[in-house]
């Protein structure tokens, strides 16, 4: 959207192999149709051995299999760490590539390949092998000049390497020029300048780094964990790393962090920008709810995967209305007049997602594959507001709703209908390459894929959300029935992580999203139908989900088994005290307090001697097992390693109760984590769980819930 234009920056592999642009076709080459049924979903980080395993495997693919990777006698492959395992054994894993040496744009592939080592398909963007002259007809010097004249702004640097371009469609030699400096307006600047080799003319250039305009602190009161620092508590949240730094309104260059805020009440901010504090506030809020979302909605453990938090920099320029991502950290303006810096919720998650599709497929920042970026941090960003759902920013299928860009109090960007936006397509027109020149026409062309996933969500039938009412338009005569949010999502995040590469356009982002479809669901399944049928109502035409096993390499040929149901009623309390008993209070929604949505179970917590127990009659089948899980998350004034307050999970089975465990202030975290109980012991009964919270006269101790499953086998 005009009002946040999020950047896409890229790590130092990726700068030399998928960072730049896009090719014109993104293929997935069939090998071996043949997979057994699916057995994946949200993505666990696999072992070592798996590792090595998947490793092994894959690599031996790629020498055996050089003609499916369109492969020269010059072309050498290095394997990307982290590679995706799912539960059947099945691995995928990225190559970046080499020509006589010199990096490839757009010539990085996946591999797919079972657990016995069986090839099932690779993805890529390349048709042919490469074969291209690696001498230069023109001088680096020569190239420079060329690329610096495409800089409108201050150049601080100027530097270059020959690379084999294949994003376009046929490779060629090319320098690699890259412009640093400042724009105009004072926003950081990383401008590559795609340079032929042979003619000097220009093939394409892309800045590293975009922008977001707008102005706004939304969230309202919001929780997070200092960190113990000289002077009293530092804007350092332990829970996932995340950090906010005051730049203090100048212009600071990437590698200036910024100085860390510190607290002496650790009461932080009050709400508005008279408080430099509020800023870094919200500034970790939307960090630490985007590392929370992907890590334990999809299994990414944050932006790098290693579980690292994000630095976000705050007050940077002087009434400077913008927010970017530069490939290491989030930076904030304080907004056109220096009043709300522009740290909101879907400002914050969007600029994130950009390092999440840049560092997990590479996606490239150029031609359809620019429209995909914005796309998936739009799609993305919405998702991150349902997770939090902050009763001061209501989820909405829209972009930039707070920021008022317009001054009219409409949206910057729309999901059921995007050219409600009077900008972006509906439809998409057979190619957008010749459009997407700017940023702006990017945020425009991406509106298809956001219509597609919103078609693939909601449906294409009119209906209320949170008290807005959307209808979703489609681009032919068609009804598409909606799956859910959550499903949708789920099959974009494995479409984004198992077969996009730098070169994916919308033909074969289709592939990649029917493919994902048929991995988690399969192929006959109503989730792929769903998916095909959302992208035949936008009009981007490709394979179907008969083809996706044959092209895709990650489909299976059944539906798998649903899910065990949940025997927990209301199991987030998001229906208040719904099936539940307890004392008032103890069902609440505390802004910051849920692990999902938005309310959760919070017992004692008052510093004085009290007890309260919450619980729920269950009736449990008979069957084989029987497993309880719950999120639990221990706050505690207490520093004895003592257990002074207690919470005891309980199970009443007529007049006998039995404890099955006890945590206490010993066990405080700083995040939800999950337990497990097994209850097989009780199959075949009805029972009363319950939870038991006792505290004492000393210092507070609360134990929250959220989050309960009760399944049986």
């Amino acid at each position: 959207m005009k009002g946040t234009k999020p950047l896409v920056a890229a790590g130092s592999i990726l700068l030399l192999t998928a960072c730049l642009a896009i090719t014109t076709a993104g293929t997935a080459v069939g090998v071996n149709p043949q997979r057994p049924s699916p057995a994946v979903g949200k993505p666990a980080g696999p072992s070592d051995e798996a590792r090595t395993s998947a490793l092994a495997r894959a690599n031996n693919a790629v020498k055996e299999h050089r003609r499916e990777l369109r492969a020269s006698g010059a072309d050498v492959f290095k394997a990307r760490p982290g590679p995706l395992v799912d539960r059947d054994g099945t691995a995928h894993v990225r190559y970046d590539r080499t020509y006589s040496g010199l990096p490839v744009l757009g010539g990085d592939s996946v591999v797919h390949v079972q657990a016995d080592g069986t090839l099932l398909s690779v993805t890529q963007t390349l048709d042919e092998p490469i074969s291209v002259s690696t001498s230069a007809a023109i001088t680096k010097a020569a190239a420079e000049s060329v690329g610096r004249a495409q800089s409108t702004g201050r150049i601080e640097s100027v530097s270059s390497a020959l690379v084999v371009d294949a994003l376009g469609g046929q490779p060629v030699l090319a320098y690699d020029v890259l412009i640093t400096g400042k724009k105009t307006d004072e926003t950081p600047s990383r401008l590559h300048v795609i340079v032929d080799a042979a003619s000097g003319q220009i093939v394409r250039s892309a800045d590293e780094i975009m922008d977001a305009s707008g102005e706004s602190i939304y969230s309202g009161t919001v929780n997070f964990v200092s960190t113990l620092a000289t002077g009293g508590r530092s804007s350092v949240d332990p829970t996932y790393g995340n950090s906010a730094t005051d730049v203090s309104n100048v212009s600071a260059a990437k590698e200036v962090p910024g100085t860390l805020f510190v607290d002496t009440d650790d009461i932080w901010g009050n709400g508005t920008n008279s408080d430099r504090a509020s800023a870094a506030v919200d500034a970790i809020y939307g960090a630490n709810l985007s590392h929370s979302y992907f890590k334990n909605v999809h299994g990414r453990d944050g932006i790098w995967g290693d579980g690292r938090g994000v630095r976000s920099r705050v007050h940077y320029g002087t009434n400077y209305a913008n927010a970017f991502w530069d490939g290491t950290q989030i930076t904030y303006g304080d907004g056109s007049t220096g009043a709300k810096p522009f740290t909101s919720i879907d400002v914050a998650a969007h600029e994130y997602m950009h390092g999440i599709t840049e560092n997990v497929s590479g996606l490239s920042y150029a031609y359809e594959g620019a429209a995909l970026h914005e796309a998936l941090s739009d799609i993305f960003s919405v998702d991150v507001e349902f997770y939090a759902n902050n009763p001061n920013d209501v989820p909405d299928y829209f972009l930039g709703e707070k920021i008022d860009y317009n001054g009219n109090g409409t949206p910057t960007r729309y999901f059921d209908k995007p050219s409600r936006d009077v900008k972006s397509f509906d439809c998409y027109p057979g190619n957008f390459d010749s459009v997407i020149d700017r940023f702006a026409s990017a945020h425009s062309a991406g509106g298809p894929a956001r219509l597609a996933w919103f078609l693939m969500a909601e449906g294409s039938e009119p209906k209320t959300i949170n008290g807005t009412v959307y209808d979703g338009y489609t681009c032919i005569t068609t009804t598409v029935n909606g799956i859910g949010r959550d499903v949708a999502t789920k099959i974009w995040y494995r479409a984004l992580s198992t077969y996009f590469t730098s070169g994916t356009r919308y033909s074969s982002a289709r592939s990649a999203v029917i493919n994902a479809a048929a991995d988690l669901y399969g192929k006959n399944s109503t989730q792929c139908a769903t998916a095909q049928a959302a992208w035949d109502a936008v009009t981007v035409p490709g394979i179907t989900c008969a083809d996706a096993t044959g092209t895709g390499g990650g489909g299976g040929g059944t539906t798998p088994p649903p899910a065990p149901a949940n025997l927990v009623a209301n199991p987030s309390f998001e229906s208040g005290t719904a099936s539940w008993t307890a004392p008032t209070g103890v069902v609440r929604s505390d802004t910051g307090g849920a692990r999902t949505g938005a309310y959760f179970a919070r017992l004692n917590g008052r510093g004085t001697s009290n007890s309260q127990t919450l619980s729920q009659k269950l009736t449990i089948p008979t069957a084989t097992s029987a497993s309880l899980s719950f999120y639990l998350r221990i706050t505690s004034a207490e520093t004895s390693t003592s257990a002074r307050d207690t919470l005891r999970v309980q199970v009443v089975d007529g007049s006998t109760t039995t404890t099955l465990a006890t945590y206490s202030n010993a066990n405080k975290n700083t995040a939800y984590d999950v337990r497990t109980l097994n209850l097989t012991a009780y199959a075949g009964k009805t029972v009363i769980l319950q939870f038991v919270g006792t505290e004492n006269a000393g210092l507070a101790t609360d134990f929250k819930l959220d989050d309960l499953s009760l399944t049986t086998s």
